[in-house]
């Protein structure tokens, strides 16, 4: 265990900022990570005032990412930053993630990676040149639960993976939210902030990377019709791809933000060739397992006979909630374990994981392909990155 606790900035986040204050909590949850600086908004004011509000050293506030990565690097070694987390819209995710690194720091990144999938292969190339490390905020990879269902299909107890179903169902945008003052509707439905998808960019991405980390496998080709339902909207709102994978599977991507009711309804099926698994991120404690020649299982978060990639993501005893905070945590105890260990020299345990830059890029891909497949006459596109 490391000596003492990793030192954070963070860009954007300022007060009233929905993710970032996530970000705060998963970082904190733990005890291995401090929040030391920030340059919490493009506004000055709100930038201090954040600040302030956070209880930051007032010559550890600043008004620009530019300004903050000078100083910091400034500053002698024990007390810089180690890493910054970056929590704004897509469009500004690139430009400090090249400076952090460029400037010595370490990097976890909101998704998708960037706005598009060049800026995410430039960035790939200087986190190797760098040797840097970088976490992207895929959450649901950090459920115990989705860290069970990927061993047991690792496992081979299912057989060979045939069907994959995934499915991500939200309402909150069944209306034109981004004419009626909602700053998150408004960023997330333009294109020259959000990119080239809507719906598919912002929620299709956390479940295609969903699919192929329980999987195993990787999208090969797809066939995508995108929707806009709602009058006036720039970008899709809806949208559902056919998916075949490398692996030999097929299956079904389904995003929309308009199905009206619904919350953050992501669920994925896994069929092989001896049953198949189900899990749905609104009830995460359980892994449901159904049997071609045997009753049904139900497998829960906190029980024993867990496998040991989900037991060390588990926090509390088993009936009590393991949800999207305790997920996002665990990308950061995860990150910090293993930055720790590579500053100190020792071997990362093998069983952390975290979300990279490489899957920053298949993310980006998926975009890419998506909204090309849906332009497109041909009935299947080849994925390409």
């Amino acid at each position: 265990m490391s000596n003492r606790k990793l030192r954070m900035g963070m860009i954007g986040g300022g007060k009233d900022a929905f993710i970032g204050a996530i970000h705060r909590i998963a970082a904190n949850m733990d005890g291995q990570i401090e929040l030391v600086c920030g340059a919490l908004s493009m506004h000055a004011d709100i930038a201090q005032e954040s600040g302030r509000i956070l209880f930051l050293d007032q010559d550890r506030v600043y008004n620009t990412y530019d300004e903050m990565f000078k100083a910091e690097a400034q500053r002698p070694a024990d007390e810089r930053m180690d890493f910054v987390t970056i929590v704004t819209p897509n469009f500004a995710h690139f430009a400090p993630a090249m400076q952090a690194l460029e400037n010595g720091f370490n990097v976890v990144i909101e998704k998708p990676i960037t706005f598009t999938l060049e800026e995410a292969q430039q960035l790939k190339a200087k986190v190797e040149e760098t040797g840097l490390m970088l976490l992207l905020t895929h959450t649901y990879a950090g459920y115990p639960m989705v860290k069970e269902a990927r061993e047991l299909i690792k496992s081979g107890a299912l057989g060979k993976v045939r069907k994959i179903y995934v499915e991500y169902l939200q309402g909150w945008l069944s209306r034109l939210s981004e004419r009626e003052g909602n700053a998150q509707a408004s960023w997330r439905t333009d294109p020259s902030k959000s990119g080239k998808a809507g719906a598919m960019g912002d929620i299709g991405t956390h479940a295609a990377h969903l699919a192929e980390y329980i999987s195993g496998q990787k999208i090969s080709e797809l066939s995508a019709s995108l929707n806009i339902v709602v009058d006036g909207r720039m970008l899709d709102d809806d949208g559902a791809v056919l998916l075949r994978f490398d692996g030999g599977a097929t299956g079904t991507l389904i995003a929309s933000q308009v199905a009206a009711g619904s919350e953050n309804a992501l669920t994925i099926r896994v069929f092989g060739e001896n049953g198949g698994l189900e899990w749905h991120q609104m009830e995460p404690n359980t892994l449901i397992v159904r049997w071609l020649d045997k009753p049904a299982e139900i497998l829960r978060a906190g029980t024993a006979n867990l496998s040991s990639a989900a037991s060390s993501n588990c926090r509390t005893p088993g009936g009590h909630p393991e949800g999207y905070l305790e997920a996002f945590g665990n990308l950061y105890r995860n990150f910090a374990l293993a930055l720790s260990a590579k500053i100190e020299g020792r071997e990362i345990p093998e069983w952390i994981d975290f979300p990279s830059v490489d899957d920053g890029i298949r993310g980006m891909a998926f975009i890419n392909n998506v909204v090309a497949s849906n332009a497109s006459d041909e009935k299947w596109t080849k994925y390409t990155i």
